[in-house]
């Protein structure tokens, strides 16, 4: 059954009869089902609202790109989530990364022009799953507090870490990123000292930037952290030649361990505190 068939309500219980049979004939003939004719007066009645959006998507996606239209796509879950190129078993349960925008648009992949990575200046994950970045110590609670980093809907707290490079450059060699915005630096002010995850060693002690393909190869990997000396405030810096110079030179870290360069800095929560970085695709787009 597809959003489409409930333009069709002469035909839409035949398109739910077989799964509505399959149901009823596993949960054996004592089962407490509504009637087929309630299902469908329900899905009816509850989609009566929304059928004026329900449509051809891709035809009107694509008569866009080709008049010329500007179209911004935005990904909701992050790359390691992706259930072919994230840390499985422990994914969702589609292509969250770049390859998902065009089974789900209908869209060719030449109708992108510029890809914006998105990373916070810190690593967070939900839930279970390979996170050699993760601190189970008093850092790792402070960035938890002040990043706010709890589930929207749960209330869950996120595991909560370095950035990790090695992990974010994979990200940005999937999808292909063109430039990154890094969020919540402002969440790292105030530290003595803030970590840049650059590889990880193995159980052999041998450096490596590449991620395991397998998930029971994470185990025994250690980060590789390089330090560098914390700073005071860059909360609502709108400029990124206002920033400390200790701030500086872990961002200018973090460009060489991903080989991305970033294209607008978030410096608070606010949508004005942050900063478009000069000659990146996103200045013109943004002026």
């Amino acid at each position: 059954v597809r959003l489409g068939d409930l333009h069709h309500p002469e035909t839409l219980a035949d398109r739910i009869r077989p799964g509505y049979e399959e149901v009823r004939l596993r949960l054996g003939a004592g089962a407490d089902l509504p009637s087929l004719e309630a299902i469908v007066e329900g899905l009816l009645r509850t989609a009566e609202p929304f059928l004026r959006f329900i449509g051809d998507t891709q035809g009107h996606l694509v008569e866009a790109w080709e008049r010329g239209d500007r179209i911004l796509f935005e990904g909701a879950q992050a790359t390691l989530l992706d259930i072919d190129h994230g840390t499985y078993p422990f994914v969702t349960s589609s292509n969250c990364s770049l390859g998902g925008l065009f089974t789900g648009t209908g869209l060719p992949p030449k109708a992108l022009d510029k890809i914006l990575g998105i990373a916070k200046a810190y690593t967070t994950r939900v839930g279970a799953g390979p996170f050699p970045a993760e601190m189970h110590d008093a850092t790792g609670e402070r960035l938890r507090q002040v990043g706010r980093e709890f589930g929207t809907t749960t209330g869950r707290p996120r595991r909560c870490g370095w950035f990790d490079a090695p992990i974010t450059a994979h990200a940005c060699r999937t999808n292909g990123v063109d430039g990154l915005a890094i969020m919540k630096l402002d969440v790292l002010d105030g530290l003595d000292e803030v970590g840049l995850i650059v590889g990880y060693r193995t159980g052999e002690g041998t450096l490596t930037t590449k991620l395991p393909s397998c998930a029971a190869d994470w185990k025994g990997l250690q980060p590789e952290v390089k330090l560098f000396k914390g700073w005071s405030s860059t909360r609502g810096i709108t400029s990124h030649g206002k920033l400390p110079a200790e701030a500086h030179a872990y961002l200018e870290a973090l460009v060489e361990s991903v080989e991305v360069p970033i294209a607008y800095l978030s410096t608070g929560p606010d949508r004005q505190e942050g900063c478009v970085y000069p000659g990146t695709f996103l200045e013109p787009l943004l002026a």
